[in-house]
């Protein structure tokens, strides 16, 4: 791969700042639509009702998304690019359309359904055509871009969902992504790429999907209850539908990541062991609310935005150290792992009542600092798939980056479920058990980084695979 890396102005010059516009708005859909629907749903079930499907709406969301990521490598192969993004923004506005006018949370979680394929698809075209439409020394760039819109999501997306929200007219928020979706279909016409040979599209896996799916709806249904034996089990299923999916993908064309991922030993394997345990962290912001709610007496919204500087961290990092060169992702994911270790433990030391203002100035950092930890090397990491995907697997390559976030933070948030809940967060509750809780939440969070920490300063191999020498 190339060390020389292109300036944000290449980035942004001629035809690259209107494909670069429209697969960032892609991802920012994406993205504002998750957190104006958490937003808005308290709203929403006092109109329609369907309180005691509350938390499928992010059940159905996130497994319809997944799917989404599944099938875009298929989509792309063989519709090419404008067409599969066409298709992904079509079903995008659909479901939105659906949880527009739902008259009841019947209608809503089908909406959703449709909403989070459209998305899925959409969030990881947006990241596989990096590759199609930019040259190479732009991948980093236009990566950290794509990837920051988590955080620019994560503050328009509470912004306009609490609006809207707050005089009742929650329709209204999901009408303006309508809309704004209308208007990014329509300026595909002339930026993305058409395929001038499309060709059959890659097979879906559809049995090893099918576990992925039960793996994320184990986790997902698991962490709604408070038991701690239902979230055992529901965790050891997840185990054993994942288990099943990595056996499957031995020797088979029909693949979910591409050959050579679930290899440690290999080059590849060692960047998506890495991904993983960082998007694991990336979970934190779920609890981040609660906590400030229930430990601080903070307001919802104030807690909100507190949650959003871990994404707004990333979205820093991300932006800052994009023009790194390759020769220091090795250097780039240490100082990732030490920042994440570092803005959790602050965040440790900080859980208790009455802070100062100088503690809460404290707080905000360490939560910009653990979102930037993951973000100054989540772009190098990208890159680095894209870099190494085996000859025909390019696509396929770059759809699974989005596959194994979003099951990765899955997985995060219900083992963070599992581990709050037995800390005391539901039972005995209130301000010890919320302290309590978040206590050995973040020392769980604590480590993922400090495993790969000790895999890079023991592990000779490890370090070599990530620093490409010996």
């Amino acid at each position: 791969m190339q060390d020389t890396t292109a300036t944000w102005a290449d980035l942004f010059s001629g035809r690259n700042r209107y494909k670069t516009i429209t697969l960032a708005l892609g991802v920012l859909l994406h993205v504002s639509n998750i957190y104006i629907a958490t937003t808005v749903l308290p709203t929403v079930v006092k109109e329609i009702g369907g309180l005691e499907f509350y938390a499928w709406n992010t059940t159905v969301f996130v497994i319809a998304s997944i799917m989404g990521s599944v099938f875009s490598a298929s989509c792309l192969s063989g519709a090419g690019p404008l067409r599969a993004y066409r298709m992904a923004l079509v079903l995008f506005i659909a479901g939105t359309a659906i949880c527009t006018i739902a008259a009841n949370m019947q209608v809503l979680l089908g909406g959703r359904f449709i909403q989070g394929l459209g998305g899925g698809l959409l969030f990881a075209l947006s990241y596989a055509m990096i590759r199609i439409v930019f040259d190479e020394r732009l991948w980093p760039r236009s990566m950290a871009l794509v990837s920051g819109m988590w955080g620019i999501g994560a503050f328009v997306g509470p912004f306009v969902g609490g609006i809207f929200a707050e005089y009742g007219h929650w329709r209204i928020a999901f009408g303006c992504m309508v809309l704004v979706s209308l208007v990014l279909l329509l300026a595909t016409e002339r930026i993305l790429p058409s395929a001038s040979h499309p060709g059959k599209g890659r097979p879906v896996p559809v049995f090893k999907l099918l576990l992925l799916l039960l793996a994320a709806l184990s986790v997902s249904v698991g962490s709604i209850y408070e038991h701690f034996t239902i979230n055992i089990i529901s965790m050891l299923l997840a185990v054993v539908f994942i288990a099943g999916v990595i056996r499957a993908e031995r020797g088979t064309a029909k693949r979910l990541l591409p050959t050579g991922a679930y290899r440690l030993s290999g080059t590849l394997g060692t960047v998506y062991m890495v991904m993983l345990l960082f998007s694991v962290v990336a979970a934190v912001e779920i609890f981040v609310p609660y906590f400030a709610q229930a430990i601080y007496h903070y307001t919802p919204l104030k807690a909100g935005y507190l949650a959003v500087l871990v994404a707004f961290g990333w979205t820093l990092g991300s932006l800052i150290c994009s023009g790194r060169s390759a020769r220091y992702m090795g250097k780039l994911i240490l100082c990732g792992a030490l920042l994440l270790m570092l803005g959790l433990y602050t965040l440790t030391v900080l859980s208790h009542e009455g802070l100062s203002t100088a503690e809460l100035l404290c707080l905000c950092a360490a939560l910009l600092v653990t979102g930037a930890g993951i973000g100054i090397i989540w772009p190098h990491l990208m890159v680095k798939v894209f870099s190494l995907a085996p000859p025909g697997e390019e696509e396929l390559a770059s759809a699974s980056v989005t596959t194994l976030q979003l099951v990765s933070m899955t997985f995060g948030a219900a083992l963070g479920g599992l581990i709050a809940n037995y800390g005391g967060m539901t039972h005995p509750g209130g301000v010890e058990g919320a302290r309590h809780a978040s206590l050995l939440l973040y020392v769980f969070f604590m480590s993922a980084p400090l495993l790969v920490i000790i895999l890079l300063i023991f592990h000779k191999k490890f370090r070599r695979n990530l620093f490409g020498k010996k």
